[in-house]
């Protein structure tokens, strides 16, 4: 796929209707919904990146949540993830708010673009292998689109580990074989980019004590000083 503009792709992606699990899954929930979230439409679609499109620094997540993201149409919004998420990137600078909860709520970021291998919301939070091949192609197109800027690369947890590295690697970044390993506080060099690893910030992680947001905030701090952003 080749697009001229983020905008452009943003546009294309949330009419995607490729993979029929996917789109029933997404659909369905935005009926039955959650309680808490009776009264308000579910986005429903899939969700497009969030930040701007000369950005420096790239969050890779894995999926949108089914009453998340599949609610508000924006990445990491509305569910117990982005509270952490947010929380951690205002810390460090790149969030104009702590918060994010629909949009319109006023969060803006600053270099800083949120990306997500698969874009629509999976039953279990699980999208299959075929299902990360099929929506790869979105995730190449948009870091085509951001490669003039960006210098840094936050990768939540190893599912998106996993379905970042082939991109790169065909997209021209020198990724070495065997393909480095994921884990929390792992960097990589690749040519002009930086990769960083850090667990997912699901709320599973964070209940368990196996991640905190110190800890979240010291990847993002060491990724925004090599994206030029503190």
């Amino acid at each position: 796929m080749r697009f001229q503009s983020i905008a452009e792709l943003d546009a294309e992606v949330v009419g995607c209707r490729a993979c029929p699990r996917l789109v029933a899954w997404r659909e369905e929930i935005a009926v039955v919904k959650r309680a808490a979230f009776a009264d308000e439409t579910y986005w429903a679609r899939p969700v497009p990146g969030f930040g701007p499109p000369d950005a420096s620094l790239a969050i890779v997540g894995l999926a949108p949540s089914a009453h998340g993201a599949n609610r508000t149409g924006r990445m990491f919004t509305g569910d117990p993830s982005g509270d952490v998420l947010f929380k951690a990137l205002h810390q460090v600078g790149v969030a104009s708010q702590p918060t994010s909860t629909h949009m319109g709520d006023g969060l803006g970021l600053r270099g800083t673009r949120i990306v997500s291998p698969v874009r629509c919301a999976p039953p279990a939070n699980k999208p299959t292998p075929e299902e990360r091949e099929t929506c790869r192609s979105w995730l190449a197109a948009e870091l085509a689109l951001l490669r003039p800027t960006l210098k840094a690369v936050v990768v939540l947890g190893a599912f998106g580990w996993q379905a970042l590295l082939p991109v790169l690697a065909e997209a021209g970044w020198p990724v070495p074989a065997p393909r480095p390993k994921f884990g929390h506080g792992v960097e990589v060099s690749l040519g002009d980019l930086r990769l960083f690893g850090c667990y997912h910030v699901s709320q599973r992680n964070v209940q368990t004590g196996r991640l905190t947001l110190d800890m979240v905030c010291d990847v993002l701090a060491a990724a925004t000083s090599v994206a030029g952003l503190n």
